[in-house]
């Protein structure tokens, strides 16, 4: 058996017992500080403060030429919601409160109309939206204009384009981005072969030719939403991966990519191109914060602006505003 020998440690070696732990811990929290921490890489900000009538599902706003600000969602008959300080926001009513009629065959009937995109250009407003029903690509997307964004002031200027359950891609989630030369597109799309752009006429606001090009897909995987932002030399395609409209349960994120050109070709930080699945990340759930996506961009006079929708805990569906910067490689990221 062997015999446990009880001594007293001298001073000099209490010193180096202290000396060897204190390196050992140095060397494990060293080791610990090499690693990404998960919760570092997963934390996002919380939306900017926002109050008010703020039930929302994707939204987009635009700065008013008089002041103030106008929101469109989607909604019965496309909803619409005022600020003057893009904090208050107020119900003003609907885009179409005697009903949008045109839009019936492609919504069996139903009044709720999807994820409008406004833009003020021209003297007027200019709003692109979309009608379907949940799961299928029979679908369609229409503008509307009005000269001040008030409710039942909206003209119907017909139908932009549409998809039929024989196509391979889906008409809704409508996007307006006018390049630097002043060339007019759509992007739109939703799952089947991705996000789809194609050129419109100025002049009218609808198609300008038959061609239909591919911008971003996920292999018919989950991908909606896009929104084309010009920001210095670059075109940044923002899109939504994964599923919305599940309440808290939404898995909904913010992906983003860019291209010199605004039909792409849109690559990632990586390099992996967007028709490749490819997508930064710059928002996705969090604590309380889920699914945020069907997002839109716009510059104010303080910073560009990201707008989207998330869940509550109890599965409302909320405004989400915050500050859209940039890194020192040019890639966006909220704050």
């Amino acid at each position: 058996m062997m015999r446990l020998i009880r001594t007293t440690p001298t001073a000099s070696s209490r010193r180096r017992i202290g000396t060897l732990l204190a390196a050992v811990v140095t060397a494990a929290l060293a080791a610990a500080l090499a690693q990404p921490s998960p919760v570092a890489a997963a934390s996002y900000p919380n939306p900017g403060a926002v109050t008010g009538d703020t039930g929302v599902h994707d939204p987009t706003m635009v700065k008013r030429p008089n002041g103030g600000y106008l929101v469109a969602y989607t909604g019965d008959n496309i909803g619409l919601k005022t600020s003057q300080d893009r904090t208050a926001f107020h119900n003003t009513g609907s885009a179409f409160p005697g009903g949008a009629s045109w839009t019936y065959p492609y919504t069996d009937n139903g009044r709720s109309l999807w994820a409008p995109d406004l833009s003020y250009r021209n003297g007027q407003y200019y709003m692109y939206y979309a009608a379907s029903t949940f799961g299928s690509n029979h679908s369609a997307i229409f503008l509307a204009t009005s000269p001040s964004g008030d409710p039942g002031t909206w003209t119907n200027r017909g139908l932009v384009v549409a998809s039929q359950t024989s196509d391979d891609f889906n008409a809704i989630d409508p996007n307006l981005v006018v390049d630097a030369q002043g060339n007019w597109w759509l992007d739109f799309g939703s799952f089947w072969s991705g996000i789809k752009t194609i050129a419109l006429n100025p002049a009218t606001g609808l198609r300008a030719d038959t061609s239909l090009r591919s911008t971003a897909g996920r292999g018919g995987g989950p991908i909606e939403a896009p929104y084309v932002f010009h920001h210095g030399g670059y075109y940044y395609l923002f899109v939504s991966f994964d599923y919305c409209c599940r309440g808290a349960s939404s898995t909904y994120r913010i992906m983003v990519g860019r291209s010199a050109g605004v039909t792409g070709p849109y690559t990632d930080r990586n390099g992996t191109a967007m028709t490749s699945g490819g997508g930064t990340e710059i928002l996705a759930g969090h604590g309380s914060i889920h699914g945020p996506g069907g997002e839109g961009v716009f510059t104010d006079t303080d910073h560009d602006i990201l707008v989207y929708h998330y869940y509550a805990d109890n599965g409302t569906p909320l405004l989400g505003v915050n500050w859209l910067d940039y890194d020192s490689a040019g890639w966006p990221y909220a704050h």
